[in-house]
């Protein structure tokens, strides 16, 4: 009878840990569409990727256009992706850049099961992390970066790298290692949408609005 009562009461503590285990887990990282594995990492109550997006194509299987041409890129009102100095070496470390028209395609961007982050999303990281004059620092990897001041710890895990940018104007590009840029899912205006911007000579994490063919970094957040 005792060891009955045993092997019962043993069965259940083991099932109520493998339950709150269940429960409590996090995902320790997620897949896109090509295969490229990504960190996911909990900050407050949102899930993040802990990297830039790298995919090249939509979620449905679609391919995202690769555009090189700088006079094509300014032109474009579709969804495309280019490496920083349309350098393959600058993906490796940095992810792709994208134009918003990717960021909003139907077909889908981020992992399934996660989506480009939203203004507000954004916003609410700010706030977590000590407010907008102090997130940046929080969110800033250690390496890679023009300079680092005394605020730029990465405490958060969330690992931004300075992957500049491509201009909406011209097609030219911003060199990584002194700012990145990252697109937010929220429309601004017809030709604008919100994003985020970090710098090498602060700590701030700044909003901003940019045109829609601008060039941005894209982190995701776990629906």
């Amino acid at each position: 009878m005792y060891r009955g009562n045993r092997l019962l009461i043993t069965g259940v503590v083991a099932f109520m840990l493998l339950s709150a285990a269940a429960c409590s887990g996090r995902p320790e990282h997620v897949v896109d569409r090509d295969g490229n594995s990504y960190k996911a990492i909990q900050i407050g109550s949102m899930i993040w990727t802990g990297k830039n997006l790298d995919v090249a194509h939509y979620r449905n299987g679609d391919p995202i256009p690769e555009v090189t041409d700088p006079e094509k890129w300014a032109m474009l009102t579709t969804g495309a992706w280019c490496y920083n100095d349309n350098k393959q070496e600058n993906g490796t470390s940095y992810g792709k850049l994208y134009n918003w028209y990717a960021v909003n395609d139907p077909r889908g961007l981020a992992p399934k099961g996660w989506h480009v982050a939203s203004d507000a999303e954004w916003s609410a990281l700010g706030d977590v992390l000590g407010g907008t004059e102090n997130a940046g620092g929080a969110l800033k990897a250690s390496r890679l970066w023009k300079e680092q001041n005394s605020q730029d710890d990465n405490k958060s895990g969330f690992e931004a790298l300075p992957a500049g940018a491509r201009r909406d104007s011209d097609g030219r590009f911003m060199q990584p290692g002194e700012y990145s840029r990252l697109w937010s899912a929220t429309e601004a205006a017809s030709k604008s949408a919100w994003c985020r911007s970090l710098g090498y000579f602060d700590a701030a994490l700044r909003r901003g609005k940019a045109n829609k063919n601008t060039g941005f970094s894209v982190r995701c957040v776990k629906d």
